[in-house]
């Protein structure tokens, strides 16, 4: 039973003259404030600020943070995303007094144990791409994707080219378009195959001389592996332009094959995706771009480089010598950069494997299962996560995706993905990962084969044990009431 009184706002539970601490006599002669602070720091009134006991103050954040599903409370199969379990391990190693503590403008020769990880964190991320040169800087992927067209543009002017055009396929995640078009590039879009997949003689029609960079996901938003994509890479790199790897979807290909081997020139790793850390909520995150030996020059800096002085290892930060620049302040999101270097250790190469393999084979165990309820348009086998249609269900009982994401909260169930990608009617993309049960699997299954069966009127209203149900989501986007007295205005 939840205790609604403490989540009240804490202005609500507010008391005057109650204290979570009482403070000794002053011992001191008393001044006043405006002999002690300059006149344009001073306040004009006392700050509202609740006056609450501690029991009021530790009651009211337990029980909200009880009000939210987390990857350490509830099965989160949220595709794309890839809402990994953290393990409490890496979150105890980063924050080593050794790593956690120091200030990030140490100079260089007081900080060698943190560039040693952050050089070795490269090289693993630039072995695991097939792609050597990396740089740790772009604070989130979508950065990593702004960093690495950026880099693309520098390296196009340095031969005296003037590219203009990134093409992508519709189902791309939306910041490559969005990246594209803020590195001054103009935007092609491909339509889908039938398949789901990208047609490479549809892309013949669509990239010249003019061609800087292709953006492609691989294995793509639909949850299925671009099976062409070696001929697609030939097709850009007979024109003269690169190919990007969107490397969201790492989670389904760790160990089995690179974006390098592939055909991919750059891409970009999703660290609090694929190697775990915090996720959700807006960050942080961290997303090293890696790249072919030919495109070092041009990365974003600095990088982590080794040399031997004196028969021992000497860390520096160097910036590379054609660099587009810094992208972040300091060194990028290092306490995330952690978390995916212990990571990477804990498991190491055959772990890695594993991840990738465990993934799969739990997403086609999920999809096998649904598949008589919520039939997947594209694709008999998927990677690490696949993209259901809930068409029929909305066509036959007027049951929608929102319908089942809704309901699926009040089984415990933080919902999937809904209505992306766009080329799937009613779409419910659903990614277990590699860390969740059969009975949690089972469970899950269970819960949706009743869902289907329910009234739709019921379910039109759910969910119905939540404290927030179906709030104006677009209203909620574009007008946040983001504090406590809006709210009690309206």
């Amino acid at each position: 039973m939840r205790n609604t009184i403490s989540t009240r706002p804490l202005f609500e539970l507010s008391f005057p003259g109650r204290r979570a601490a009482m403070l000794p006599d002053c011992d001191v002669p008393e001044q006043e404030l405006s002999s002690l602070l300059p006149e344009k720091s001073l306040a004009e009134k006392t700050a509202p600020l609740p006056e609450l006991a501690e029991g009021d103050v530790v009651r009211h954040f337990m029980n909200l943070s009880t009000m939210n599903m987390c990857v350490d409370t509830h099965f989160y199969p949220l595709g794309s995303c890839t809402m990994k379990y953290n393990p409490k391990r890496h979150e105890r190693l980063s924050r080593t007094h050794g790593l956690g503590d120091l200030h990030p403008y140490a100079r260089p020769e007081d900080s060698q144990g943190m560039l040693h990880l952050l050089y070795e964190l490269q090289e693993m991320l630039g072995e695991i791409a097939g792609l050597p040169a990396v740089s740790l800087q772009p604070a989130a992927g979508a950065q990593g994707e702004l960093a690495a067209l950026h880099l693309a543009s520098a390296y196009f002017k340095s031969k005296g080219e003037n590219r203009t055009k990134v093409v992508f396929p519709s189902s791309a995640h939306g910041t490559n378009p969005a990246s594209a078009a803020l590195a001054g590039f103009d935007c092609v879009q491909l339509e889908p195959s039938e398949n789901g997949l990208v047609d490479p003689d549809d892309l013949l029609k669509h990239v010249d001389e003019q061609t800087a960079v292709f953006m492609i996901t691989n294995p793509n938003t639909l949850g299925l592996f671009e099976k062409d994509i070696a001929k697609i890479s030939s097709i850009l790199h007979d024109v003269g332009g690169l190919v990007y790897i969107d490397g969201a979807n790492m989670n389904a290909i760790l160990g089995i094959t690179r974006p390098g081997d592939f055909g991919g020139d750059m891409m970009h790793y999703n660290v609090h995706k694929t190697f775990t850390g915090p996720h959700g909520a807006g960050g942080p995150g961290a997303g090293p771009i890696a790249v072919r030996d030919f495109l070092a020059d041009f990365l974003p800096g600095p990088v982590v480089t080794k040399s031997e002085e004196d028969g021992a290892d000497i860390y520096r930060l160097t910036t590379p010598s054609r660099s587009i620049g810094r992208m972040r302040s300091f060194f990028g999101n290092v306490g995330i950069l952690l978390r995916g270097y212990f990571y990477l250790r804990t498991l190491g190469a055959q772990g890695l494997r594993d991840v990738s393999e465990h993934a799969v084979l739990n997403a086609n165990y999920l999809k096998a299962r649904l598949s008589d309820v919520l039939p997947v348009p594209r694709g008999e086998f998927c990677m690490h996560e696949f993209v259901a249609s809930a068409r029929q269900l909305k066509d036959a009982h007027g049951i929608t995706a929102m319908d089942i994401a809704k309901r699926l909260l009040d089984f415990g169930f933080h919902a999937p993905t809904v209505y992306f990608p766009l080329v799937v009617a009613e779409a419910m993309m659903i990614e277990p990962t590699e860390t969740e049960s059969k009975e949690t699997l089972d469970a899950f299954v269970e819960a949706i084969q009743t869902i289907v069966k329910e009234d739709a009127s019921f379910l039109h209203e759910a969910p119905h044990s939540t404290i927030i149900r179906r709030p104006d989501e677009v209203s909620a986007a574009r007008n946040p009431l983001l504090n406590w007295q809006a709210c009690v205005k309206d």
